[in-house]
């Protein structure tokens, strides 16, 4: 399987759809799959990708920082899945937004709208909140699944009012120090030729490094629930042996069975779009997982090329980490991510 897994990266590098990749399967106790291939960087000069290369995870942000850090606060009694977002954020309950709850939030059920290009008015953290509470919705609450950035800025600001701390603060202290994610952080100082390097920036003169891809979460300071997030492939194994273990890691309690448990529940049967609290399931032949991995399968994907998805039944993990935004905005990881899970599925 490692054969054709690297054979299938190597054809995908060629045709630029990636520039390389840091790739992770397993399944059970045994390692298939755990390798570097192809370069970090293409432009301005080619340079190898590494093993431990820091990534931009963008997305992955909602369920490696957000999604356990309300966990957490769920499992403290600080926070209910069913409390109003307006209970801690009063200027939110208008304009049909009364009804709308962490759950929905979590769900991406809320009925706000997807993404606003906020960064264009270089609006900051204080402005982005006020313009979401300033939202009207675009559907229903919790009728249908809208992928939605918005409500994760949401959850972010919440857990920062009831924590009373910077959320990079809390998400170190609380969720990557047990875990031993030592290099996962926002706001990173590595040097450069640590990253992963994103999108050419005109402004910057030079491609990110440091500076987060995602627009907005750059205007508004580099911290947000959904983006953000900077990390290597030894820490998202780390954060992925918790999962597969049930909430313990290295022998110790993080989270309780009970709370992961309800996180990979499909809480949307009504949309084939279905979702856990955070998670993307497997309810759509579309899934970037592919159409071979079980109906068990959760994970997420970032839009600047990393993902990761789960199989529980077959302790089955493939963790996927690229920066194809280093060739712009284009589509190919939609096709490259299901038909990597395909060839590997196909051959374990």
């Amino acid at each position: 399987m490692r054969k054709q897994v690297l054979k299938f990266l190597e054809n995908e590098i060629e045709q630029q759809h990636i520039p390389g990749a840091v790739i992770h399967v397993s399944r059970k106790d045994e390692t298939l799959v755990d390798e570097v291939i192809g370069y970090r960087t293409i432009y301005p000069e080619r340079t190898p990708m590494m093993y431990d290369q820091v990534f931009d995870v963008a997305s992955l942000t909602k369920v490696i920082a957000t999604l356990p850090s309300f966990l957490i606060l769920l499992e403290r009694g600080i926070l209910r899945l069913h409390d109003r977002v307006s209970y801690f954020i009063p200027e939110f309950g208008a304009r049909g937004k009364e009804d709308i709850t962490l759950f929905h939030l979590l769900t991406h059920t809320s009925g706000l709208p997807a993404h606003r290009p906020y960064f264009l008015e270089k609006l900051n953290r204080e402005q982005v909140l006020f313009r979401i509470c300033d939202e009207h919705l675009i559907h229903p609450v919790g009728e249908k699944v809208v992928y939605c950035d918005l409500g994760y800025i949401l959850l972010f600001e919440i857990m920062e009012r009831v924590t009373g701390e910077k959320f990079e603060e809390f998400t170190k202290r609380e969720v990557f120090t047990p875990l031993d994610m030592t290099e996962t952080t926002f706001l990173p100082k590595f040097p450069k030729e640590r990253y992963a390097p994103t999108e050419y920036n005109q402004a910057l003169g030079e491609y990110k490094h440091e500076v987060v891809h995602d627009d907005n979460t750059e205007f508004m300071g580099g911290v947000s629930g959904h983006a953000g997030l900077y990390s290597t492939m030894s820490d998202i194994i780390n954060f992925t042996d918790m999962l597969l273990n049930d909430g313990i890691y290295q022998g110790r309690p993080f989270l309780s069975k009970a709370s992961l448990d309800l996180t990979r529940m499909n809480h949307t049967p009504f949309d084939s779009l279905g979702r856990g609290l955070g998670w993307q399931l497997n309810t759509d032949l579309a899934s970037p997982c592919g159409s071979l991995f079980s109906k068990e399968t959760y994970g997420h994907t970032g839009y600047t090329g990393t993902s990761f998805y789960i199989d529980p039944g077959h302790q089955l993990r493939v963790i996927l980490l690229t920066n194809r935004v280093h060739f712009g905005r284009k589509d190919p990881i939609i096709r490259l991510r299901p038909r990597l899970h395909n060839v590997i599925k196909a051959n374990i």
